[in-house]
Order: C-alpha cells, then sequence, then structure tokens
C-alpha cells in the first residue's frame, strides 16, 4: 500500500486510517490451464471479500441507462480499437480481441469550474499485452490507480480514495498538473499473479447491485457487481473511504461518492478468504487468581460472513463491525501450550458458491521490546523486552535484524534485559523472539 508521509493537511484524515489493519487486497487468481476464449489470460480473480469476477467479454447491456446509436451500454467495459477490436463483431482471439479488456473498474469525477478543479479517478484489474496488441505470448495484467487533475494554484494536494492516501506537492498550477498512474503487477507474459500484490481490491461494487442482465450471445443470465453506464455509491474500501476527496490550497475540499463501476461476478466454487493475522495469549494473577486470555485477529470477508474459533467447545464468534473484514475475538480458556488454534469463515450466505475455509493458527506469546538502546560511547548494546505470559516467563532471545544472534535476555520475570557490547557498527533494528513462539522488531536508538 502506498502511503507517502502526510501533509498537515491530511493528518487527520491519515490518522485514522492508520488505525485500520492492513490491506488485504486480491487474494487469489485462475492458475489455468488458460483458454482462447478469454485470450489466454486467467479466468478470473478474488477478492479478501470472496468475490469473483471474470474477465468482463461478455456483450450484455445495460437494461437501466439506453445506448447512443452505435455505441451500446455494455456491462463489460469493451473499448473498440479500429484495426483491432470491432465491438460490432465476434469477439475471437487473437484476429478480433481487445488490446484493453478488464476484470474490475470504477472511475469517479470531481469537477468544480469555480474552483479551478476537475479531477478524474481510474482504478482498474486490467487485462493487456506487452506489445499493445493481441498476441499469443504477450498477455499481462496488472492493478491500476490514475489520478489526474488539474489544479488552480501551486501547493500541496492530498487525494483520499478507496485504496489510500495520496500526497502531491504541486509546483505550477495547470492541466494535469497531478498525473500520476501507479501499475502493479506487470510480470512475465502469462504470469497473472503480480496483480495480486497492488493496491487494488476488494473490489468497490455498487451499493444497489448486484444487476443482472442477459448474454445475448449465449442467453445466459449474468451478475454484474454495477453499472459502468451509471454514478452510484459503492461499498468494499478497505479503509471504509468509499469516496474520492481532493483538498488544497485556499480551502479547497471536494468530494465524490458517487463511481461507474464494472465487474462480472463468477459462477465457479472457491473457498472462503481467510488470511490470519495473530493468535496471542497473555496470563498473570491477580490476587492470587490466575487471569489468562487468548486473542485471536484474521481478515475475512465481512458479514453477513461468519468467522468462529473451531477448535474450541463451544465454538466462539469472531466479531467485525466496520465493514472491512477485520475480525477479533478474545477467550479466557488458559491454553496448554503449545496449541494450534482452528479458524473456520463462511461466506456462503452472502456468496452462494462460496465454501467455508479452516485456518490453523499457531498460539504464542506476545514479546513486547520496550528499550533498544546503543551507546556510541561504550559500544554497549541495551535491551529489554517482556512476555505477554507472567506466570511461566520463557526464555527470550535477540538477534540482529539479518538474523544474527546476539544473545539472551535474563531476568526470572516476564521482564528481561540484556547489556552486550557490539562493534564495530550497532545493528539497524533487532528482533527478540520468546521460546513461546512470539517475536517483536524494534529500530535501534542511538545515543551518545
Amino acid at each position: 500500500m502506498h502511503r507517502p508521509t502526510p501533509h498537515p493537511l491530511a493528518m487527520a484524515i491519515f490518522a485514522g486510517l492508520i488505525q485500520l489493519p492492513a490491506q488485504a487486497a486480491l487474494y487469489a487468481v485462475d492458475t489455468g490451464p488458460y483458454n482462447l476464449a478469454n485470450g489466454n489470460f486467467a479466468a478470473w480473480y478474488q477478492d479478501s471479500h470472496g468475490r469473483v469476477l471474470d474477465l468482463c467479454l461478455s456483450k450484455a447491456v445495460s437494461s437501466r441507462v439506453a445506448g447512443a446509436p452505435g455505441a451500446p451500454s455494455y456491462m463489460c467495459t469493451l473499448l473498440p480499437t479500429p484495426g483491432v477490436f470491432d465491438d460490432t463483431q465476434p469477439i475471437q482471439f487473437p484476429s478480433n480481441f481487445p488490446d484493453e479488456a478488464f476484470w474490475f473498474t470504477a472511475d469517479a469525477a470531481i469537477v468544480d469550474a469555480a474552483r479551478g478543479i476537475d479531477l478524474s479517478y481510474g482504478t482498474a484489474i486490467e487485462a493487456a499485452f506487452s506489445a499493445e496488441e493481441p498476441i499469443e505470448g504477450d498477455q499481462v495484467s496488472f492493478a491500476r490507480v490514475r489520478i489526474r487533475v488539474d489544479v488552480p494554484v501551486a501547493g500541496t494536494y492530498v487525494v483520499t480514495h478507496p485504496y489510500g492516501i495520496e500526497v502531491f506537492d504541486v509546483p505550477a498550477a495547470g492541466r494535469r498538473a497531478i498525473n500520476m498512474t501507479r501499475d502493479i503487477g506487470i510480470g512475465s507474459p502469462a504470469d497473472f499473479s503480480g496483480a495480486l500484490k497492488g493496491d487494488v481490491g476488494p473490489f468497490l461494487r455498487s451499493v444497489n447491485g448486484p444487476y443482472t442482465e442477459t448474454n445475448p450471445g449465449s442467453g445466459a443470465s449474468e451478475r454484474y457487481i454495477g453499472d459502468p453506464n451509471l454514478e452510484e455509491p459503492v461499498t468494499g474500501s478497505p479503509f471504509n473511504t468509499n469516496f474520492v476527496r481532493i483538498e488544497g490550497p485556499n480551502g479547497i475540499d471536494l468530494r465524490t461518492e458517487l463511481f461507474a463501476v464494472s465487474g462480472k461476478l463468477s459462477t465457479i466454487n472457491r473457498p472462503t478468504p481467510l488470511i490470519p493475522l495473530r493468535s496471542t495469549y497473555s496470563r498473570h494473577t491477580e490476587n492470587g487468581d490466575l487471569r489468562a486470555q487468548q486473542d485471536v485477529f484474521v481478515m475475512a470477508p465481512p458479514a453477513p460472513a461468519t468467522v468462529t474459533l473451531s477448535s474450541q467447545t463451544p465454538t466462539l464468534a469472531l466479531g467485525e463491525a466496520n465493514g472491512t473484514g477485520a475480525w477479533y475475538a478474545q477467550s479466557a480458556l488458559n491454553p496448554s501450550l503449545p496449541l494450534t488454534l482452528q479458524v473456520t469463515a463462511d461466506n456462503s450466505l452472502a456468496i452462494a458458491t462460496s465454501t467455508p475455509t479452516t485456518a490453523p493458527m499457531s498460539l504464542t506469546d506476545l514479546v513486547t521490546i520496550s528499550r533498544a538502546e546503543y551507546s556510541l560511547a561504550t559500544g554497549q548494546l541495551t535491551l529489554v523486552a517482556s512476555s505477554s505470559d507472567e506466570t511461566t516467563p520463557p526464555a527470550l532471545t535477540a538477534h540482529t535484524g539479518n538474523g544474527a544472534l546476539i544473545g539472551s535476555l535474563s531476568g526470572n520475570g516476564a521482564v528481561k534485559t540484556l547489556t552486550t557490547g557490539l562493534s564495530p557498527i550497532p545493528p539497524a533494528k533487532v528482533q527478540v523472539t520468546s521460546g513461546q513462539g512470539g517475536s517483536d522488531s524494534e529500530d535501534v536508538e542511538l545515543v551518545p
């Protein structure tokens, strides 16, 4: 996720965003074999909310928006290119195939002539060709975020969008003074996994969808996450920023919540996405009584999906509050270690073709480094770290950031220390690991 250091204008928004979980983006991609009907591209991508989108090549048209003569209101983003792709003829690879096709698109605009702002925003999971024309062996895909803005004056502008925050220092006003295109995932031809690491995902989708239309070629009924011929409110942002907003000099503060979205829902069966984040325990004695808890964090589709800690009886339901797919639960059971938890996610209530997923999560203690200090005068490194297991404190061991052993921390309680000489240069980072599996990393502070 691209997050530049925010200008003070963006601090209030940015401070809110960094409280949210890391973006899960896309979850999986079709690994083949691929077929000519899709131009030998991956048939589908799945996002972390569980939605699977096919490469959108259908000529189904919107029943809500009438197209102009010669320009059908397709539900897919099909872009005619003279000499390459004629949308009035059957799609056939490579003789009549789009040089750009899409699994997903979402576009928005902000135009305020009085303020001198003209902003266009586009995001997509795109299929293209490295030679720019349909040629077998040149197939590539990528995740795109594009922001272009005409601005009235120079200065610092902040654009908040569904997939992050961008800060632009603009030296001069004018047309497309802001012109950013970030494409992530272009790799070797026929390797479509790179887009999984992009900024795009989960897929935005219309709050009024899904929409059902008929494929004129096959007669089949198809479902779409949005209608690209309409501008509508959406949901799906991993940060709950289902809008585009621009802030800038002289009090500029404009936003839109309307997007034109395309994406054809697949009918394939796919496991419910489940991404383990953290499973830790703590225990201590309070007034002679043992107090223990287990904390479990995962990413999974938001409600109406369900996520349960299925390795204990009765099972414990995890909670999800803000629609981003961040789930959490706390159990008061005292664990017998070593212990591997089992977490189950089920998204079949939202997507009938989704099957439950169960993932193992090793339960570890939570290690916290409270001091990592190197004295330039003495060449001494001082570490202070603790384990969340205060009743049976485990051994703690320190390593440099590149894995070299520093030594063991000492102490009888949960808080342990280490002071040792290191030369000729201090480590940039240290990691402390626990005998119960927990770990923490910290930058080393240099002192005189």
